[in-house]
């Protein structure tokens, strides 16, 4: 693979070469992973893969922000939850 972004019909290709699976069954298998992992954050829960990392959801406090039509001029930002990624031991070590 070359340096730059993998999208998803590369990520299902790669996967797909190194497994033996065809392209269709290795889409399914992704989308059936990322089903799962939102459908799990969406419960509220966490998802660790040992060794690669944990999927977990993060609290966003509210807070102040600029307008961008209106520099001079704040605006409350809500708060929310949004979808965070820890990298696992595994994962670190093979990019170091």
């Amino acid at each position: 693979m070359s340096k730059g972004q993998l999208n998803k019909g590369q990520l299902i290709d790669a996967i797909a070469e190194s497994t033996n699976l065809s392209k269709i069954d290795t889409a399914r298998a992704l989308e059936a992973f990322v089903t799962t992992v939102t459908n799990a954050l969406r419960n509220g829960d966490k998802v660790s893969l040992i060794g690669f990392g944990t999927f977990e959801v993060r609290e966003r406090a509210e807070r102040q922000g600029i307008n961008p039509r209106n520099p001079t001029e704040t605006i409350t930002i809500k708060a929310a939850k949004i979808p965070g990624f820890r990298a696992g031991k595994a994962l670190k070590d093979a990019l170091n």
